[in-house]
């Protein structure tokens, strides 16, 4: 039997992959327009740093996390989420003594023990980013802003911001004793995950799927914001307005993470189902210092990138195809075979992509596969060329073909690739 990749994960295959490519170098671009600076963490970090900073009742660390003993008997967890391995990298190599706002941006891939589905993978990735050292309401509407942006600069349609509040510690701690009174007449209907929340965690019953009938009628948290947490959330509010960001408040979103305070957000998009949330985030004020660092308030986001594409794709969004190869080389003889090995690495060297046959085929055969590669030129140097110190240039749009001097080759495709 051959060897499968493992459930919930996929092979991004050249034809698919250029499309991350895209999607990737718009987050980078982006993220330099807003100066946000990439962070690369280690894809596996102590188990310890999960339980702490995601939160012990949370399904991903009950459920999700890939768990296991390394050779030196300590518990490593593959990374389930990106904001975690971020603070432990600030709070480590003292990036809080920095003079101004750390502004931090990563792409890669997260792990979850979870069913498959469409959209959702057990490897999936992440574009997140992270914004360390100011409460200013400011800086949550700027994060929020950037990845609206994000989404309406790729082509996405009818996205939509929703946030909330979900206060600071003292405010939920209130807000814990009425949810706890309004679920107690049917906590015993309640779902076997939500009984258990019920006392670890009662607002996570909010985002429970299963159990949303019984959550009808039930206080919100907005209800109890103090004066704090309330002026706080009006000012983000103004400032998304300001900005043209449209929103509207959700105040049954909690998130399903234990670290947020304050402003909590979810991006949506029509097009792939009921489960219709692309991406998230919100304001961790306590983050910082539960990881072992002095206090630092923070707030940022992750986003799906398989949801991206997925959305792309329903919306029939186009993404810009790759960049066609510059020039394909044919040599025909033995003589102009070795040249085209030299030719083909001063092409290269000059910025240029260009590519030859290795298979030995014929002139058909080779016309067929620059077709293949979609290359925007053909140049076939035979012996007799060779010996004249010309070759032959074919346009393949047009089909026209024109006689160079083989040392006027590099130059002329670079003038005609915009090089020069």
């Amino acid at each position: 039997m051959s060897i499968q990749k493992p459930k919930g994960t996929q092979d991004l295959l050249p034809g698919e992959i250029e499309k991350w490519q895209y999607i990737e170098t718009k987050a980078r671009e982006l993220c330099q327009r807003f100066n946000f600076r990439e962070i690369r963490t280690p894809m596996f970090e102590h188990t310890e740093l999960f339980q702490r900073g995601v939160g012990e009742t949370t399904d991903i660390v009950e459920k999700e996390m890939y768990t296991f003993l390394d050779k030196g008997d300590r518990s490593i967890s593959l990374r389930p989420e990106g904001t975690a391995g971020v603070v432990r990298s600030y709070v480590e190599n003292k990036l809080y003594g920095e003079p101004d706002v750390s502004k931090l941006y990563y792409i890669g891939p997260m792990f979850r023990y979870e069913q498959p589905q469409a959209g959702r993978y057990r490897q999936f990735h992440q574009f997140g980013i992270e914004a360390f050292g100011s409460v200013d309401p400011s800086l949550d509407a700027e994060v929020i802003a950037l990845g609206y942006t994000f989404y309406k600069e790729l082509g996405l349609k009818d996205v939509t911001v929703e946030i909330n509040s979900v206060g600071n510690p003292a405010v939920r701690a209130v807000y814990r004793e009425k949810i706890q009174e309004f679920f107690a007449p049917v906590k015993d209907k309640l779902c076997k995950d939500c009984q258990s929340r019920y006392d670890r965690n009662p607002m996570r019953i909010l985002d429970c799927k299963v159990d949303q009938k019984y959550g009808e009628g039930a206080p919100t948290i907005l209800e109890y914001l103090d004066e704090e947490c309330r002026t706080h959330f009006q000012a983000v509010q103004e400032y998304l307005t300001a900005m043209e960001i449209p929103f509207r408040i959700n105040p049954r979103l909690v998130r399903g993470l234990d670290y947020y305070t304050h402003t909590a957000f979810e991006y949506k998009a029509a097009g792939i189902g009921a489960i219709d949330t692309i991406g998230g985030g919100g304001r961790y004020n306590g983050l910082v210092g539960q990881i072992g660092g002095t206090d630092q308030p923070g707030v940022g986001f992750g986003l799906g990138m398989e949801r991206i594409l997925l959305v792309l794709q329903a919306q029939g969004v186009d993404i810009p195809a790759a960049k066609p190869l510059d020039v394909y080389l044919i040599g025909l003889g033995e003589a102009a075979e070795r040249e085209c090995v030299k030719l083909l690495q001063n092409l290269r060297l000059a910025g240029l992509s260009a590519e030859k046959d290795y298979l030995g085929r014929k002139i058909k055969a080779k016309m067929k596969s620059a077709d293949r590669y979609n290359a925007a030129y053909v140049a076939i140097l035979g012996d007799d060329e060779l010996a004249k110190g010309e070759i032959t240039l074919k346009t393949m749009a047009t089909g026209e073909q024109e006689t160079l001097a083989l040392s006027d080759l590099v130059q002329t495709l670079r003038e005609r690739a915009g090089q020069v």
